[in-house]
């Protein structure tokens, strides 16, 4: 018998991939977004790059140990976009001081960038008061004067704009530069050529580039500090991480400390297991627990919960929490980025980068609108200097800037000549422009609008998020520790046999950590009761438990597992049964050696805002539907406290099922957001269109969730809802603004209304309504910050 060989795999291996964190700088426009884009997508290795222009950071993924990250940053700062590895080791002392040092730098460059465009407006009006009927200032109001202060200025402050521009542009990533600068130097040597050669009877106009860079400047100044007070809620949950702590390097006795045994040392120091003392005044610097010391801990700052609460031995601790009253003294159990402080940071900087959908079309425009706008422009000066002063030439004689004060005072001014009309036109269509705003629409909403959340313990997962949220129109609650407190105790308990129920099931439910198994354990210590040895214990998510009880098979679980074992209570308990089951208990089943043993009621109270949370749903228009593992009868018990109609609970649903359900409901063309405890709806939070998570204490939320609420109230459900669609609306409103802007805005740059009104705009106002248009789509998006849903 002849052996083939055996083929080697030919299928291809599937690489993991890594998410890295990039600083750009060097971005000015939507269009500079597309081309960080486009470098770090052509890199080999990188799966997918998103880039944020608001918080000027690109996230990366790529196969893990293909690309150099180094590689990347090098990349973007070779093409013009000077670029840094962002630290990923969590919140350390040092990503501390790297923030804060970005935040003074930024400020300094904002405080320089308005100090010189204020100072070049200033000196170009004083320049050209006689216009006003004001006499000249003796050497301001020489045009020497201002060829001097148009060449400083394009020398000084316009030099980084120019250059910029050129180098974008030669790189084909032209940007907002690239359009200014052109637009600077084109009316910079055409006024420097009438002045050196009078002969050719041009007007000079050096006013208009210094002015055009002064509102260029101004604009960037105030759309800078309105950005950095978007992006303030971030930079404050950055902040929440104390800098310093007081470690216990010797501990003895917990209730009399030795002095000596403190130590300071940065916070990024502490590791897993060491003992902290938190004084009265401080913040938690990791996460951990209480072995020592009362004391009331205000968590608004990450849950929005404004009420302190009373913490003591044994309770946890959450990073950045403030303790308020009393020194105590903790163990660390999560430091550095495995904190639930730097995972929400980690989850907002991941949401300001996540773009909505309707960001597309601005996507899409935003990759070719310097192109376009380059094109216009030539195309303007092309149709006014060969076609259109032929068919309009009264434009000659009539043509005004607007504001053009020598004609409001009835100075009377030259006619312009066809080349020099046609220059204005074009410096005009370059000024007005403005992609900035195209870029910002969507990333300065998110910014606000997820900060915003996260001061209010609401962390929403991006623009893609929101607009889902926004189209919603079903909302389906799971039911345990959602609508009930999470906390069920034991009501009443039925068995057949000698033996104790409670005593037995207790034992095996003691290895589970479900809800109703922790009121069964917690009703046994109550009474007293010791635990038996289990042996060869088993869980079946979502169906129950099975362990071995002096050489006893024991199952405790719902009556579906047990009939599927071939197990069914007896005729005698399916009274008790029912009248439990409409009482709104749960009921654990439980059978020994093969036969039905008995089965214990555990209730679980709604909660007292659950009922009001519904009807709120409602009232914005949403279909609510209860989703529960319980019997029909007692999900009917509990839909009634609620106003539910039968046909809006589903009862007797598996964990496996719960993502199949969510599948059926969006087949009907639902848009269905899942509410849920992130411990047993992975699935279905992953299969609904919107998943949310309440108290977002597992990972396993955190992974799933398209919003976490950090808070345990239900109202939060509300809040998020209100939030995300407000947060949509000003998406919408920018984009309308940034589209409306440049449709309107460049046909009268262009000179439509030149041939009837004689309406022709100073560059310099041009360049001032491109800064309005970027300051009033951030502004807009700041508004958000006066959210009170």
């Amino acid at each position: 018998m002849q052996v083939s060989p055996v083929q080697p795999d030919t299928q291809p291996q599937v690489q993991s991939l890594e998410t890295l964190a990039l600083d750009v700088g060097g971005m000015k426009c939507a269009g500079c977004v597309k081309a960080v884009e486009r470098k770090l997508s052509q890199v080999p290795g990188v799966a997918s790059a998103k880039v944020n222009l608001a918080t000027e950071m690109a996230t990366v993924a790529c196969e893990a140990g293909v690309v150099n990250p180094e590689t990347l940053a090098q990349t973007l700062t070779e093409g013009g976009f000077p670029s840094q590895l962002r630290r990923q080791e969590g919140l350390s002392l040092a990503d501390l001081e790297a923030t804060e040092e970005r935040q003074r730098e930024a400020q300094q460059q904002q405080q320089r960038q308005l100090g010189v465009a204020l100072g070049l407006i200033i000196l170009s009006v004083l320049g050209h008061l006689q216009m006003l009927g004001v006499p000249p200032i003796p050497g301001l109001s020489n045009i020497w004067f201002h060829f001097a202060l148009a060449s400083l200025a394009l020398a000084i402050p316009g030099r980084e704009i120019i250059v910029e521009g050129a180098r974008g542009l030669l790189k084909n990533a032209p940007s907002m530069n690239t359009l200014v600068g052109f637009g600077l130097v084109t009316a910079y040597l055409a006024s420097t050529a009438a002045l050196f050669f009078p002969n050719l009877a041009w007007e000079c106009f050096f006013e208009e580039p210094v002015m055009l860079l002064g509102f260029v400047l101004l604009g960037r100044s105030l759309e800078s500090r309105a950005r950095n007070r978007a992006s303030a809620s971030l930079k404050s949950l950055v902040g929440l991480q104390p800098k310093m702590v007081h470690l216990l390097t010797e501990i003895e006795d917990l209730q009399q400390l030795n002095p000596e045994s403190l130590v300071d040392l940065p916070a990024d120091q502490v590791r897993v297991g060491e003992y902290l003392q938190v004084r009265a005044g401080e913040k938690i610097p990791v996460d951990g627990e209480i072995l020592a010391g009362e004391t009331l801990v205000n968590e608004s700052m990450l849950t929005g919960e404004s009420l302190p609460i009373a913490k003591g031995p044994g309770d946890r601790l959450t990073t950045g929490t403030l303790n308020q009253s009393g020194s105590i003294i903790m163990q660390a159990q999560r430091t550095g980025k495995d904190t639930a402080l730097a995972q929400i940071v980690g989850l907002v900087e991941e949401a300001q980068t996540r773009k909505a959908p309707v960001q597309r079309l601005a996507d899409t425009v935003a990759g070719y609108f310097t192109y376009g706008i380059m094109t216009l422009a030539a195309l303007t000066f092309v149709f006014w200097y060969g076609i259109g002063v032929n068919l309009f030439p009264q434009v000659l004689e009539t043509a005004h800037e607007f504001p053009n004060l020598a004609h409001v005072h009835g100075m009377g001014q030259a006619p312009l000549s066809p080349l020099l009309l046609s220059l204005k036109l074009m410096i005009d269509v370059l000024a007005i422009a403005c992609p900035c705003a195209l870029g910002l629409a969507t990333p300065t909403a998110i910014l606000v609008g997820t900060g915003v959340g996260a001061e209010r313990g609401l962390l929403i997962r991006g623009g893609d998020v929101l607009e889902r949220v926004h189209q919603l129109d079903t909302v389906v609650f799971d039911k345990t520790g959602t609508l009930t407190t999470g906390h069920p105790q034991v009501s009443e308990i039925w068995q057949r046999g000698p033996r104790n129920l409670l005593q037995w099931v207790a034992s095996v439910e003691r290895q589970t950590n479900h809800p109703l198994a922790e009121a069964i354990v917690s009703r046994a210590q109550a009474e007293g009761l010791s635990l038996l040895p289990v042996s060869d214990s088993q869980t079946e998510v979502g169906l129950g438990v099975r362990g071995m009880i002096e050489s006893q098979v024991v199952l405790v679980g719902s009556r579906l597992w047990l009939e599927k074992q071939g197990i069914v209570p007896e005729t005698g308990v399916e009274g008790w049964l029912d009248t439990m089951a409409c009482q709104g208990n749960s009921l654990v089943y439980v059978a020994i050696a093969g036969e039905f043993a008995g089965a214990i009621a555990v209730r679980d109270q709604l909660r007292e805002d659950a009922a009001e949370t519904v009807q709120a749903l409602r009232d914005l228009g949403l279909q609510v539907q209860l989703l529960t593992g319980d019997r029909p009868e007692t999900a009917q018990a509990i839909g009634q406290q609620l106003g539910l109609s039968p046909h809006e609970i589903m009862a007797q649903v598996t964990p496996q099922e719960k993502a199949s359900r969510m599948a059926q409901l969006q087949e009907t063309g639902l848009r269905v957001a899942l509410v849920g405890d992130g411990i047993n709806d992975a699935p279905a939070l992953a299969q609904a269109d919107v998943g949310m998570a309440l108290n977002a204490g597992t990972d396993v939320a955190v992974e799933t969730a398209d919003i976490v609420l950090m808070g345990d109230r239900l109202e939060d459900i509300l809040g998020s809802i209100r939030l995300s669609r407000a947060t949509f609306n000003k998406i919408r409103q920018n984009l309308i603004w940034a589209f409306g802007y440049n449709l309107v805005g460049l046909p009268v740059a262009a000179g439509v209304l030149l041939p009837k009104f004689g309406i022709l705009l100073d560059p310099a106002v041009a360049a001032g309504f491109m800064a309005l248009s970027s300051v009033s789509v951030v502004t807009n998006s700041l508004l958000l910050r006066r959210f009170d849903g």
